[in-house]
């Protein structure tokens, strides 16, 4: 043979992939083999070829190429014993074996079609061409989940993902994905001690002997139910056994972070970048938390840290949006959009996304890109996102039952609770239901600062100065926050107590500079107190909220 195949196969193997191809082309195009004598021959070498465009993502060519491949394959005479349309052999000498004899692998063949439609986002072709193959591997059974999934047949997920378990109990993408699908601890653990033949059991014991496994689901659960105390719980007890693992730390910070403990999110963030430096996970999520705290300075290092490691990356394009911000709104979108191109299933592309449309007065485009991160995966910044985009666009009706909806699904956060009551209080007759679910946020977590801080604001509006007075200073006293010295000011400015205001107005600053809400208040007071009356805000009008059955569902909760 003018080219020999061995040969691809081998630069194959060391990863020259660009070499593979070149030699390929050679390989399918020699005149000493002909598709009208030769099919086998000529389906092995277009599998090479496909192969060698396959690694190099030239996934439309190996397409066309592995498709070409199984059109000579069905001429192969069928009692050819070196063919097999089973074997599930997943090397890249999959026409070559060990001992010189041709063998074609159908099954692997067209799961790397599959697997090539699924990188280019075709889901229903991958699933159509998977369905072919009846006897599926551990990685088929994980791409059938996941095209499944992403399709929204989610009791098609469900199985392909239990069976992986039956393969395999340590296939942990598909312990998260079940958790997210519904499906409960004690189901996904079952699913361990079933052998994939289903025709004998194994004990959990032999599979996982110190319940470590047990517990990193039973903390995925816990995640996706919303049950967050109960999974940095067990996240903690799982650190305390593996410390430093990276996962995990990474895994509690985005728990944290969802729950509003940003200082321990952030610590836990810098554990993860200071045992890896490189790792790119959820490292946006660290950035949105940066931004929070105002932190520019390490905010402009992560993300060029991250630009230096790998800038396709959909996290990258994420903590682009969140640096740009601040300097031009419109680029920011355009790297949160970026960002979805990228992975179309990256939930803070759209957390970001919709937070951007929201500060641009575009409301309705906001509650689309919150309601798609809400249709990948459920959490309170999601519900938060819909229901004040809801309310931006005067749709009461949507955001109370959004914000109900955030309640019953976890009825123990404090954050929920006051998401109804952010409801209420955008109408003049909510105001005391407002109240009431601020209270009874506070008394689920005293420590809750965005529930005082909302506390205060309605006894400002209702006029009730002293009674807000009295609940700021007595956070102060535990915390010394910009926000609190902000409000603070707020309500002295509102009494006219200008030097008061002005000094926390300034304690605002000398804790945050950046603070935008200081920046603004104090430029106003300075206004004032030089004899100038400051425009006054618009008061908008106000749209009673219609409240038919939910007053005794809401005093249950309360």
């Amino acid at each position: 043979m003018e080219v020999p195949k061995d040969q691809i196969a081998t630069l194959m193997e060391h990863g020259l992939y660009d070499s593979a191809e070149m030699l390929g082309s050679f390989l399918v195009s020699s005149s000493t083999v002909s598709a009208e004598t030769s099919p086998q021959l000529k389906a092995e070498n277009l599998i090479l070829l496909g192969d060698a465009l396959f690694h190099q993502r030239e996934y439309r060519r190996a397409i066309h190429t592995y498709k070409q491949a199984l059109h000579h394959f069905t001429r192969i005479p069928k009692q050819s014993s070196s063919i097999s349309r089973s074997s599930l052999s997943l090397s890249t000498r999959s026409s070559v074996n060990a001992s010189g004899i041709s063998t074609i692998n159908e099954n692997e063949v067209r799961f790397k079609i599959a697997s090539s439609h699924f990188a280019l986002n075709e889901t229903k072709a991958a699933i159509a061409e998977m369905e072919s193959v009846k006897t599926r591997s551990l990685e088929m059974n994980i791409l059938m989940a996941k095209l499944h999934r992403n399709s929204g047949y989610n009791r098609g997920a469900i199985a392909f993902y239990k069976e992986c378990l039956r393969q395999c109990p340590y296939v942990l993408e598909a312990v998260t994905g079940l958790a997210e699908l519904g499906v409960t601890a004690k189901d996904i653990i079952s699913s361990f001690t079933q052998t994939s033949n289903r025709s004998a059991k194994v004990s959990l014991d032999q599979i996982d002997p110190t319940r470590w496994l047990q517990r990193y689901v039973e903390a995925q659960c816990c995640v996706a139910s919303h049950a967050y105390k109960g999974a940095l719980e067990l996240f903690a007890e799982l650190l305390q056994r593996f410390p430093n693992n990276v996962h995990l730390l990474t895994e509690t910070a985005k728990v944290e972070a969802i729950i509003g403990k940003n200082d321990e999110a952030i610590m836990r963030f810098e554990k993860v970048r200071s045992n890896d430096p490189y790792t790119l996970t959820s490292m946006d999520e660290y950035a949105m938390l940066l931004q929070i705290k105002c932190d520019y300075s390490r905010l402009n290092k992560l993300v060029h840290d991250l630009l230096s490691i790998d800038h396709t990356r959909a996290e990258v394009f994420v903590a682009l949006s969140v640096l740009w911000e601040r300097k031009d709104a419109r680029t920011a979108l355009s790297y949160a959009e970026k960002s979805i191109r990228v992975d179309e299933r990256h939930i803070p592309g759209y957390i970001m996304k919709g937070n951007l449309l929201l500060q641009a007065k575009r409301p309705e485009a906001a509650a689309i890109a919150f309601r798609a991160a809400q249709n990948l995966r459920s959490d309170l910044r999601s519900y938060q996102g819909l229901v004040h985009s809801y309310l931006a666009f005067g749709k009461t009706k949507e955001a109370l039952y959004t914000a109900r909806e955030a309640m019953n699904a976890m009825p123990q956060s404090a954050k929920a609770l006051k998401l109804v009551g952010d409801v209420h209080a955008s109408t003049s007759s909510g105001r005391e239901k407002a109240k009431k679910f601020y209270e009874s946020g506070l008394r689920l977590e005293p420590g809750y600062l965005g529930a005082a801080l909302a506390l205060a604001e309605l006894h400002l509006m209702e006029g009730r100065n002293g009674d807000a007075v009295s609940l700021l200073e007595r956070y102060l006293k535990d915390w010394a926050d910009d926000s609190l010295h902000v409000k603070l000011a707020q309500v002295f400015a509102a009494t006219n107590m200008l030097q008061d205001s002005l000094s926390h107005y300034q304690a605002a600053l000398r804790i945050n500079p950046h603070n935008e809400a200081a920046k603004k208040g104090l430029d106003r007071l300075e206004k004032q107190m030089k004899g100038i009356d400051p425009d006054a805000t618009d008061e908008n009008d106000e749209n009673d909220v219609e409240d038919v059955d939910g007053d005794t569902e809401e005093a249950e909760l309360m």
